[in-house]
């Protein structure tokens, strides 16, 4: 049966994320429904975005500047982790890439060759857009150029990609889906039913009911491979506070005795959370720990938001895919939500079954899925895992888990040699893992010996230059809120 008609279930940012791709790149030969319900509020805490979303509002043509005044956006340049590695610590995972690494080493050997000499500095001072992101700084031209993402207003988001959507031929209805008709000969879904009595007849069904994924777990039945034992944190609390101060061009993420707590700046206010263990630290706890956080007045009431994480062992079972927070669950410590939502809509479109659904192309969808996850999933453990904190039970329990043997391969890879790798499409880069692993205070004993076919001399003046490369691209940019206030700032 030819694919024509494509039914979306659920808003939110999943929702319209997919509704804009699809009408953007097939509208023309495809029907496109989203059907949502003004009665059911979605999570709408995904506010940090990484680089690669940029990439896909080109291809929806988006416009930058509308779409940062629409969503009261900021720009990004990387986290801030502070009281990961130990309490009092602090580094910042940023897009930039560290230093200028050579064919067969990278950079980070000829820095650690630098250390053992004397004449290298800190590890962040060779990152361009690291130094800007400490500094409070942000700034592009044609001359220059800079790695960077965006803090977003997400409930905004949801409302621009309607419009666009909309605009592009989207037909929106109005209506609380109650389930799924299957097919008894083919178990297909033939239609979603609504609390009305209405039936929304389609090919192809995109499941973006969030946490409680009505097709791909209460109708299809795919199930979910739990993953709490390595990421244990299950809560969240989220509230917003009017902002006091002028907008950094990084997310903050503080470590606190049984989870993290983040902060993320938006023009007219700022974001607020705290992630945690509800094993280490009951509800009411934690909205007093994160009150007590927190500056400005606020804006709503804090709001209690419970998770497990994991993902649907199956992305796409039969006519339907999941999208968001149907497909399965990692928290929001490296801001790859939306990046999820993303790529799972863009992987759709490159394997549309335009003559049908076939088993190879869904295998191929899962197997893409599957690995991206657990690749994401790993460099997230990393940071609860590699860690130095013995000052909580919370932190004795991360320091001391069995993490997966890819991660596990990683770490010893790194630690006993100094090789740090990229896999085959993987999101994040070396600078990434270099970043972070070095950050929580892993060290390698050992780095590629072609950093020691240079002399001190050339080796020192190799780094300075760098360093002063670095230095004198920074002191030119602006500060982040002048470029915010020339570039897209929101009026009201």
């Amino acid at each position: 049966m030819k694919i024509k008609k494509v039914i979306i279930a659920g808003g939110g940012t999943a929702g319209w994320l997919a509704a804009a791709a699809l009408s953007k790149k097939l509208g023309d030969i495809l029907s496109i429904t989203l059907v949502e319900s003004d009665m059911i509020d979605t999570v709408g805490v995904g506010e940090a975005t990484i680089p690669p979303m940029r990439t896909f509002h080109k291809l929806l043509g988006i416009d930058e500047q509308e779409f940062m005044r629409r969503t009261s956006a900021t720009f990004k340049l990387g986290i801030s982790f502070e009281n990961w590695g130990r309490q009092g610590s602090s580094y910042i995972h940023s897009f930039g890439k560290t230093g200028a690494g050579a064919w067969l080493a990278e950079f980070h050997n000829f820095w650690l060759r630098g250390k053992e000499q004397n004449i290298a500095k800190d590890f962040d001072e060779y990152c361009f857009e690291l130094q800007a992101a400490k500094q409070g700084k942000f700034g592009f031209s044609q001359e220059s150029s800079i790695n960077y993402a965006y803090h977003l207003d997400a409930g905004r988001y949801g409302k621009y990609l309607r419009e666009f959507s909309e605009k592009l031929g989207v037909e929106r209805m109005e209506g609380t889906i109650t389930g799924a008709n299957l097919s008894p000969s083919t178990g297909f879904i033939e239609s979603l039913q609504l609390q009305s009595g209405a039936l929304v007849e389609g090919d192809l069904f995109i499941d973006c009911t969030g946490f409680r994924a009505l097709l791909m777990e209460k109708a299809l039945h795919v199930g979910y491979e739990d993953w709490s034992h390595w990421l244990p944190c299950d809560s969240a609390i989220a509230v917003q506070t009017k902002a006091i101060n002028p907008a950094v061009p990084y997310t903050r993420s503080i470590a606190h005795d049984s989870g993290w707590q983040w902060q993320i700046p938006l023009q007219h206010r700022v974001g607020n959370g705290l992630v945690y263990c509800s094993n280490y630290l009951e509800d009411e706890s934690a909205r007093t720990l994160l009150l007590k956080n927190i500056e400005g007045d606020l804006i709503n009431e804090p709001r209690v938001i419970k998770y497990r994480t994991g993902r649907r062992r199956l992305g796409w079972s039969k006519n339907c895919l999941a999208l968001g927070l149907s497909s399965g669950f990692l928290e929001p410590l490296e801001s790859t939500s939306i990046h999820l939502f993303m790529t799972g809509i863009t992987r759709l479109m490159q394997l549309f079954p335009f003559d049908g659904v076939d088993q190879t192309t869904v295998d191929e969808y899962n197997s893409r899925l599957q690995i991206e996850m657990e690749q994401i999933r790993d460099f997230i453990i990393l940071h609860y895992h590699v860690t130095d904190r013995t000052d909580s039970p919370f932190w004795r329990h991360c320091r001391s888990m069995t993490v997966p043997d890819t991660l596990t391969h990683r770490l010893n890879l790194f630690e006993r040699t100094g090789h740090s790798f990229q896999a085959e499409n993987e999101l994040f880069r070396i600078d990434s893992w270099t970043q972070v692993m070095m950050g929580q205070g892993l060290m390698p004993k050992h780095y590629h010996q072609l950093a020691a076919t240079m002399t001190d001399s050339e080796l020192g003046r190799f780094l300075d230059g760098i360093k002063a490369s670095v230095d004198g691209q920074v002191e030119k940019l602006p500060s982040h809120q002048d470029f915010v206030n020339q570039y897209c700032r929101v009026d009201s």
